[in-house]
């Protein structure tokens, strides 16, 4: 079976809301409870939060020390090779990249991912391409051997930047599979759970204080039914859902269309 080194990447230096992972979720850091979500995956083993050098991430590294968390620092802007390192140092046979701009996303969904990748032979497997569940619940896992050609052959900022782009946008080189949502919905450009901006912590601290402290292993389902219950937390950050970092680059990415995202 695979070795599957699951990176969290996190740091302080978020240019939209600095200091994001740091945030307090029902008292505790939200990286914290990010981490306590990926934790709870049947699958998931070691886990490594990826940082930066920069002072303004040591503590990030202290809270991984006192929680007993690895923690690996590397480069500011290269995330592939923040990616790359981790797994290298961990014996990875597969990396996995959950960002921590994640605290909502589902053990289950988590579980899902990883289970297709170790029961098929792709080199790159994820829910997002194309992406169906709710903005949040991003999971890609790789192939250490494809990881490393991105890592050495990877040369434009954004593939640097976002780490997989290079494997994603040449499926005539790498195998790609990818697992949608089994519902058959697709709430990808819809349902915002992940977090850029302070209207996004107002609905992700709602969440948590709705639905924590009565079941901290809260599911995908727990949050849509409150949502729905409370349409004034849904509202909370709707007006963002569907932005993300692809709008930037329709003009240089080949495999993603302008109906897959929005600009602000």
């Amino acid at each position: 079976m695979s070795r599957i080194v699951t990176v969290v990447q996190a740091r302080m230096g978020s240019t939209r809301l600095p200091g994001k992972v740091m945030l307090d979720l029902v008292g505790q850091p939200l990286l914290l409870r990010m981490i306590e979500r990926v934790q709870a995956a049947q699958k998931v083993e070691t886990i490594v939060v990826a940082t930066t050098v920069e002072a303004s991430d040591d503590p990030i590294e202290a809270l991984c020390i006192q929680n007993g968390l690895r923690c690996y620092r590397g480069s500011v802007e290269d995330l592939l090779d923040r990616h790359y390192q981790a797994g290298r140092l961990w014996n990875a046979d597969a990396v996995a990249k959950i960002p921590s701009d994640c605290p909502l996303i589902d053990p289950a969904v988590i579980d899902r991912v990883f289970e297709y990748f170790l029961q098929n032979d792709y080199d790159y497997v994820s829910n997002l391409h194309p992406a169906t569940y709710p903005d949040g619940n991003d999971v890609e896992v790789m192939k250490m051997s494809a990881l490393e050609v991105a890592w050495k052959e990877a040369r434009r900022p954004f593939e640097r930047e976002h780490t997989t782009p290079f494997l994603w946008e040449n499926p005539n080189r790498f195998s790609i599979g990818n697992v949608r949502w089994e519902t058959g919905l697709d709430y990808s450009m819809t349902h915002r759970w992940t977090i850029d901006y302070p209207e996004d912590y107002a609905f992700i601290r709602a969440v948590y204080e709705e639905l924590y402290p009565k079941n901290p292993r809260f599911t995908l389902q727990d949050i849509l039914d409150l949502t729905e219950r409370r349409p004034d937390i849904f509202a909370l950050n709707c007006r963002y859902a569907g932005v993300n970092w692809y709008r930037h680059h329709l003009h240089e990415l080949k495999t993603i269309t302008a109906d897959q995202t929005r600009h602000v």
